[in-house]
């Protein structure tokens, strides 16, 4: 029950926020070589607040993370990544796009 309270919680949560949520593409240097660098990456941006997903790619050498803008912001999220050793450049920052339900019109 407790669980089941928690879930519905979190989506809601989640749902209400949804409009604030960007999505900021930066590339790392030192470059990322291999699933240990990625690993490092996000286990360490995970605790960043506001970070809602982290996705690395070391063949374009890019970390996007999708952040809630209400919480957190670009600043904070280099801030974090220079702490585990990582200079990082913008390649953007814009809000996130919401899919579209198919069906609708």
């Amino acid at each position: 029950m407790k669980k089941t309270l928690l879930m519905i919680m979190a989506s809601l949560l989640l749902a209400a926020g949804a409009k604030d949520l960007r999505v900021l593409v930066m590339t790392p240097t030192p470059k990322m070589h291999c699933e240990s660098c990625e690993n490092k990456i996000k286990k360490n941006l995970r605790f960043e607040k506001g970070v809602v997903k982290i996705e690395t790619n070391v063949e374009e050498q890019t970390v996007s993370v999708t952040y809630n803008a209400a919480k957190t912001n670009a600043e904070n999220i280099q801030a974090a990544m220079k702490k585990i050793g990582y200079d990082t450049s913008v390649i953007s920052d814009t809000p996130k796009e919401e899919k579209k339900k198919s069906g609708q019109k």
